[in-house]
């Protein structure tokens, strides 16, 4: 009988999960050099996979505990936008499932925006429930940023079906009657808040792209309002837009 050829080989080790399978075992007897490469290669991407999955278990030790305390309905709570110079604050509330499992899922800000927007719709389809909370430039130019990101989540929180029972926050305190965990870098340290922060991420990010249609000359849809090169050439070009926060240094001189 004929041996298998090299990618037939690779072809039968991507479908093997497990470090037990007895092919690995036959594989390791065989002398040749692509199959000993293949080999090698499959227990390299188990390892990291293997590495991903325990890191992940990391990011839910939070929820874990909460769990063994009694609560079920656990929200993680971000919000992105404090930094641009236009465009609304967004927030998102997620409750994520005790067997949710979606490697991966971390702070938005150590992600690609092709992997962000990967992971945001698989979020969305195996949540317990989501929520969003967007305050618009001219609200936070009257209740100025640091408030119109504690409504926003406000508003994120409230959307959530279930009611949560308990909240964990990324960095703040929610004025809402929920026990609360204020977590600094949660979005690093909970699977939750990192969840939350992916799909605020990409929400902000499709309204801002839409804004770029809308007020063409600033590059919206590339900066997502930060105050880039090409940013700040378009209010000098344009002058301010509706919105802009008008009580941001960068835009005040501009008005």
């Amino acid at each position: 009988m004929p041996k298998q050829t090299i990618k037939e080989i690779k072809a039968q080790l991507a479908t093997i999960t497990s470090p037990d399978s007895p092919l690995l075992a036959i594989l390791a007897d065989d002398q040749r050099q692509g199959v000993q490469t293949a080999l090698t290669q499959w227990q390299r991407k188990y390892a990291k996979l293997m590495t991903a999955k325990i890191a992940f278990q990391e990011h839910l030790s939070f929820e874990r505990t909460l769990r063994k305390q009694g609560y079920q309905m656990i929200a993680g709570v971000d919000e992105v936008g404090r930094g641009p110079l236009a465009g609304p604050v967004v927030a998102a509330a997620v409750i994520l499932p005790a067997n949710f499992e979606l490697l991966g899922v971390n702070d938005s800000k150590q992600l690609s925006d092709k992997k962000r927007r990967e992971l945001a719709p698989q979020i969305i389809n195996q949540a317990s429930a989501v929520g969003f909370g967007i305050v618009d430039a001219q609200q936070i130019d009257q209740i100025n940023i640091y408030e119109a990101s504690r409504v926003a989540m406000k508003q994120a929180i409230e959307q959530l079906q279930p009611t949560p029972d308990y909240l964990l926050v990324d960095a703040m305190v929610v004025d809402v009657n929920i026990q609360q965990d204020k977590l600094i870098k949660g979005d690093a340290k909970s699977a939750s808040i990192g969840a939350a922060s992916i799909i605020a991420k990409v929400k902000r990010d499709e309204i801002m792209a839409d804004y770029d249609i809308k007020y063409p000359g600033y590059d919206f849809a590339s900066n997502a309002g930060y105050g880039t090169v090409a940013h700040l050439a378009g209010l000098a070009a344009h002058g301010v837009s509706p919105i802009h926060r008008k009580t941001f240094a960068p835009v005040k001189k501009y008005l």
